[in-house]
Formats: structure tokens, C-alpha cells, sequence
């Protein structure tokens, strides 16, 4: 199943893409929600092969996967893998500049299912794709605000 949002920002390119990198700010962010993170040994803080073993309660049941950032375009493009036991995902975070002072961040995932219940859950999606596609635009509308808030707090800090 595929999944594609975009929202334009107030906000200068190189700081959104700033932000979508800040992965400390993401790790304390997530452990406030209940998340737990860990970061395999061995493996880089930053950029291409950097990873995050995740677990957290997602639909009343524990949950777990593995966040492994695959490409990464400097100032354009993040692309990370997921893999759990029951899916398989590809995720692409993309910021186009727009102006000098504006931007687009634009969201595509696609997972994959690798378990029969995991299929059954995807199609249900898939019957539901009008109101799942609302709640995804809905959550990077929030992730966009969020990511103004904090740029306009760096600026009345400076």
C-alpha cells in the first residue's frame, strides 16, 4: 500500500531538512510517548546505515521494527527502511524549496505485508484508503506545524 502527502511551510528548505535530520530531538521526542529506542552497536549516529531498534503499542498490541536510514541527499531527500516481523516499508522524506523563505515537504511510504494478518489489515486499509489517506495528510499537516514552531523559536532565540 502507498501512501503520498505533501505540505507546503513557511520555513526555509535548508531548516526543515534540519529538523527531519535532528535524530536526538526525534529519539527524546518518541521516548516522551512511550517509545522505546535503541540504537544497535556498530552502526553509524548519522547518515546512510544509521539505525533505531523501535517498540512502542500500536493498536493494543506491543510492536517492534527496525528504522535504517537507506539514502540520503543532503539538504533534498531522506529515505529509510522499515522492517518489522510483519511488514516491510520504504518511507521518503523529500523538502523542495519553494522560495527562499518557503518550502514543500512531501511524505511517500509504501509497506508491504509479510504476514497473512498483516495482509488482512493492509486490505482493510486499502477498503478504507479515502479516510487513511485523510489521517496521513492530517498527521504531516501536524508534523509541519510542529516543524514551524520550532524554526520560529530558533528565530526569536537568535
Amino acid at each position: 500500500m502507498k501512501l503520498t502527502a505533501k505540505t507546503d511551510l513557511e520555513v526555509p528548505a535548508a531548516a526543515v531538512y534540519a529538523t527531519l535530520i535532528d535524530h536526538a530531538a526525534w529519539e527524546r521526542e518518541a521516548i516522551r510517548n512511550g517509545v522505546e529506542i535503541e540504537r544497535p552497536a556498530g552502526t553509524p549516529a548519522m547518515g546512510v546505515g544509521a539505525e533505531w531498534r523501535v517498540r512502542g503499542h500500536f493498536r493494543g498490541k506491543a510492536r517492534k521494527m527496525l528504522l535504517r536510514i537507506n539514502d540520503l541527499t543532503p539538504g533534498q531527500r531522506i529515505a529509510m527502511g522499515i522492517d518489522s516481523p510483519s511488514i516491510d516499508g520504504v518511507t521518503s522524506l523529500e523538502v523542495m524549496v519553494l522560495s527562499p523563505r518557503r518550502s514543500r515537504l512531501r511524505v511517500d511510504l509504501e509497506v508491504k505485508p509479510k504476514t497473512l494478518a498483516a495482509r488482512l489489515f493492509i486490505n482493510t486499509m486499502r477498503l478504507a484508503k479515502g479516510r487513511v489517506q485523510a489521517r496521513f495528510e492530517k498527521g504531516l499537516a501536524r508534523l509541519g506545524s510542529r516543524i514551524k514552531e520550532r524554526y520560529d523559536r530558533s528565530q526569536s532565540q537568535a
